[in-house]
């Protein structure tokens, strides 16, 4: 095998090359061995030629324009070749590449800082505001709502529905391209109503802790809650490009209810997805994360949560009961920390667990689970990604009682803000129980 020239490429740059590109480069040689052996540089020749491989290719900042000149010209001379898009926030492009060209870049382009897999990236599955201490926040004589706030829903759309009525102030898709407001799968709908709905169906029983904050959907999940770094990236930069041109209505709060298992890269700022939310943080975005569903096994916080800058959300069991704190507990499914990279995570807990939020009729997960739907307008679900956008709207409170806050002081006054569980372990509590009454302060 190691006589192939592109094992040579990928022993030659393995540097530059993320785990799962060189495993995926590795295994294209898999189905040689039952190739007759006088065939296989034949073979070889037309893989190189033919076979796509999506990519993000990442340059040293200071000469990322001449990286993606360089890669123009290389991607003009493969057929199969394709050029996307330009994050320059982060010094990437996005693009089909050939192995062929691929050997051709790193070999000759010298400005390659690291060449990723464009890996898949998934969404990740009426007492909550209560639980979470939201409801009736007043503050110098004024109820909390939300108001003048707007949060970014990063996911899979957001359905127009009743709750959200007139709320919806923008709308992008980078997965099919529509103008108007939709969500082809359900997820991110209900993590609007998590964060904002008003309850206005449902007389008020399943409102969101932001009842009146404005809401910025932006789609980069597909109608089965997937996506690709490229277009999670391209929304994320979204947002940042947002608040550059509407100064005067900026996005404040990113909720991202998604992630991709962690891939260790050395360090945790080497993680694309670690890089871009870090500088919409940077940017003066506070920046939600979901830890993920895949606990109770620690090292299981999922990317890009398993950044040291965002806010990343836990969920907690209440047993259903919003006025006792004795047996809540956190859910059994909540990804716990260390991170991989040895960082305590998650930072707070919030409720996660039969989550009644709003429904999208006919979507993905509107089909495939009728049996969550309550009554015609909501719908039940579990997870880390209701926990998250709860958080943001706890955040949203937060922001309209004293929009200076800079995310950081944010952070900081939701982990201080917490109910306390005492001898516990802070990779899978976190700083604790979310309590907005305790964080906001008088």
């Amino acid at each position: 095998m190691f006589g192939y020239s592109m094992i040579q490429t990928v022993r030659n740059h393995a540097s530059k090359l993320d785990r799962p590109l060189r495993d995926e480069l590795i295994n294209l040689y898999r189905p040689f061995k039952y190739t007759p052996c006088f065939l296989h540089r034949l073979a070889e020749k037309r893989l190189k030629r033919k076979k796509k491989l999506s990519v993000i290719v990442q340059f040293h900042p200071e000469a990322y324009e001449s990286g993606c000149h360089q890669i123009e010209e290389v991607t003009k001379k493969y057929r199969k070749n394709k050029l996307y898009h330009y994050h320059s926030r982060i010094s990437c492009c996005s693009a089909d590449m050939t192995p062929d060209s691929l050997d051709e870049i790193l070999s000759n382009c010298k400005h390659i800082k690291k060449v990723y897999k464009n890996k898949e990236v998934h969404a990740l599955l009426d007492v909550a505001v209560e639980s979470a201490n939201a409801k009736q926040v007043i503050r110098n004589n004024t109820t909390l709502t939300g108001q003048g706030t707007k949060i970014a829903i990063v996911d899979t759309g957001v359905y127009p529905h009743q709750d959200l009525s007139g709320r919806i102030t923008d709308f992008v898709d980078f997965v099919n391209n529509r103008s108007e407001p939709y969500d082809d799968n359900g997820h991110g709908t209900h993590c609007a109503g998590d964060a904002a709905g008003n309850g206005s169906a449902s007389s008020g029983a399943y409102a969101g802790p932001a009842p009146e904050a404005n809401i910025a959907g932006v789609k980069v999940l597909n109608n089965v809650g997937s996506g690709s770094l490229d277009t999670i990236i391209q929304g994320v930069e979204w947002c940042i490009q947002y608040n550059e041109n509407n100064p005067d209505t900026p996005i404040d709060i990113m909720s991202m209810s998604l992630g991709t298992e962690p891939q260790d890269y050395g360090e945790e700022d080497r993680d694309p997805l670690v890089q871009i939310v870090e500088e919409a943080w940077r940017n003066g975005i506070t920046v939600c994360v979901a830890a993920g569903n895949s606990g109770p096994d620690p090292q299981t916080i999922s990317s890009p949560g398993l950044s040291d800058r965002v806010i990343t959300v836990g969920a907690l069991d209440d047993r259903d009961t919003a006025d006792t704190r004795g047996d809540d507990d956190v859910a059994s499914f909540s990804s716990r920390g260390p991170t991989i990279y040895g960082e305590v995570k998650p930072d707070i807990l919030a409720p996660g667990v039969d989550i009644i939020s709003l429904r999208s009729p006919n979507s993905y997960i509107d089909k495939l689970q009728k049996s969550s739907r309550v009554g015609e307008d909501y719908f039940t679900m579990s997870g880390t990604s209701m926990a998250t956008p709860i958080c943001a709207g706890v955040v949203s409170l937060m922001k309209q009682h004293n929009p200076d806050l800079t995310p950081d002081e944010i952070k900081e006054l939701l982990k201080n803000g917490v109910d306390l569980w005492e001898d516990r372990d802070n990779n899978i509590y976190g700083a604790g129980y979310i309590n907005a009454e305790n964080t906001i302060p008088q």
